[in-house]
């Protein structure tokens, strides 16, 4: 055999070795980048996933925090029917027992007189100024301080000054009417930010 042909057949076959491992090399290249690519596509889906979960709806919770606002409004209702009972009644006898005084019918000490005049007073306990804060208080004291809960417990004062008249039996003193709208003044006011905070005289047995 002669040289030339030998030379000849060598680079043939280094030609065909070089060719078969460059489409080697390119398969290689391929399956990998299908690899990536489904790897990826398996992340995306994850993600999704997980997404959907951070979003689910609470139910439990929600539940939970409207019967807490329902028996907070309740509450609420209670506390102003039995103020605005009470500054009736009060309201009532003070004003019986200085109509039996100017009759001559009810000798009182000069003491009794003054308390029972104090009470029911501009400024006195059971008063239009006092009791409105005390309602507007506690309306306040149940909210938190959420200001967006005006007009829902103003609902409700409004439903405690009805009970209130129910349990009366007839049209509330007029005192009472005054102090509904008292009330309805400073809730707006606090709604709209310039109701000042202020401390208030309390007496613990109208919260229970």
């Amino acid at each position: 055999m002669e040289i030339s042909n030998i030379t000849s057949n060598y680079q043939n076959n280094t030609t065909a070795v070089s060719q078969d491992k460059s489409a080697e090399k390119k398969s290689a290249d391929v399956a990998e980048s299908t690899s990536q690519a489904v790897v990826y596509e398996k992340t995306e889906e994850r993600t999704t996933d997980t997404t959907k979960q951070i979003y689910q709806r609470d139910n439990a919770t929600i539940e939970q925090l409207k019967a807490d606002a329902e028996r907070r409004t309740q509450q609420l209702r209670n506390l102003v029917e039995k103020l605005l009972t009470k500054q009736g009644k009060t309201f009532t006898e003070a004003t019986d027992m200085f109509q039996l005084i100017k009759n001559g019918e009810l000798e009182v000490d000069e003491e009794t007189r003054k308390q029972a005049q104090e009470d029911i007073s501009e400024n006195g306990y059971w008063g239009v100024e006092q009791t409105s804060e005390r309602m507007v208080s506690f309306a306040i004291a149940l909210s938190g301080g959420d200001t967006s809960k005006a007009d829902t417990l103003m609902e409700a004062i409004r439903k405690g000054y009805e009970d209130a008249t129910s349990e009366w039996g007839d049209e509330l003193p007029e005192i009472c009417k005054k102090t509904l709208e008292a009330v309805e003044e400073k809730m707006e006011a606090w709604k709209n930010g310039t109701y000042p905070t202020q401390e208030v005289e309390t007496d613990a047995s109208t919260f229970q």
